[in-house]
């Protein structure tokens, strides 16, 4: 279970800030109308990749060449922001990057991957079942598979959460989406080292509830599908680490609906100009679903990122749902 103290914390941020900045967390007026909440919204949208998986791929590299400089390169499963987080980080330290994704994944995210310089591979007709073939070629082409969740993941991931709980420290609930797992436990673990009390909800989507099932349960469930436009928190087989994490550190898990995201993403494009993708609205949309709830009180939701393809951000800006 990763548990970070603040020095570590702060070294890590140390770390994914001369890679990049800081991302910003800014109370919108117009969002606050709409939720009747305080709401801070952290922009991980505003990274160089667009997400907020670009820290994790910042410190796993760094801890692969320190721990492994013999590793000539990574592999990894991904619906898009995590590969881009990998590729980018691999490449620049001149390390070999393979990317699996699902046979129709989004075409602009495989773009971007290839740009940040993976060799990309389609795969399988989900996640999971391009997670399994990324681990069989970590043997065969001696590669260093890395998993949705690990350790060094957690820790750059948990340098949006510093940043956000140390400007915002009077947090009543975060809103957080869950796919894998390393954003809501970044969120926990850095609450938890800070000693706050701040309670942190996630949020999945109502076709791909393995989470929220596993936690109501006390036990990981799988689904047998995720089919889903918001493609972020597509996950049909739940893990086990991170629910280790959230299923003592989370308060609840909230599922929305395609259509609730597609609303909320016409809300942050409306009150804010800001792009959300599907997965990072999310948050939003569990919100604005228990507003009546969270009235008056001081909210964060992590808009997680804004890699949404062009044909679908027109389609939900037309008044319509995408179909996954």
């Amino acid at each position: 279970m990763p548990i970070f103290s603040k020095s570590e914390l702060e070294d890590a941020a140390r770390l994914v800030h001369t890679f990049m900045p800081p991302t910003p967390q800014y109370v919108w007026p117009l969002i606050c109308d709409a939720t009747g909440a305080t709401v801070w919204v952290k922009h991980e949208n505003h990274t160089p990749a667009g997400a907020f998986k670009i820290r994790g791929g910042i410190t796993f590299v760094d801890w692969l060449q320190r721990e492994h400089p013999q590793s000539r390169g990574v592999v990894t499963a991904t619906r898009g922001n995590h590969g881009q987080s990998q590729a980018r980080a691999a490449t620049a330290a001149g390390l070999v990057a393979k990317i699996l994704v699902p046979r129709g994944n989004s075409v602009e995210k495989n773009a971007a991957m290839r740009a940040f310089g993976a060799d990309l591979v389609e795969y399988g007709d989900d996640f999971d079942e391009a997670r399994i073939e990324a681990g069989r070629l970590a043997e065969v082409e001696n590669l260093t598979m890395v998993p949705p969740f690990h350790t060094e993941l957690v820790r750059g991931v948990a340098t949006y959460a510093l940043e956000m709980f140390t400007a915002a420290p009077d947090l009543d609930t975060v809103y957080v989406p869950i796919g894998c797992g390393s954003g809501i436990c970044s969120i926990i673990t850095v609450r938890d080292a800070l000693g706050l009390k701040t309670k942190i909800v996630g949020v999945v989507s109502t076709e791909a509830q393995t989470a929220k099932l596993s936690f109501e349960a006390g036990r990981l469930i799988e689904t047998n599908s995720a089919q889903t436009f918001a493609d972020g928190v597509a996950v049909r087989v739940p893990v086990q680490e991170a629910f280790d994490i959230y299923s003592k550190g989370a308060d609840r898990i909230v599922a929305v609906s395609d259509d609730e995201v597609a609303e909320a993403i016409r809300i942050y494009y409306r009150c804010t100009h800001n792009v959300a993708e599907g997965a990072g609205a999310a948050p939003l949309a569990a919100l604005m679903q228990e507003r009546d709830a969270m009235k008056g009180r001081e909210v964060g939701v992590i808009l997680c990122g804004g890699n949404i393809d062009t044909d679908k951000f027109v389609t939900v800006l037309q008044g319509n749902t995408p179909t996954a």
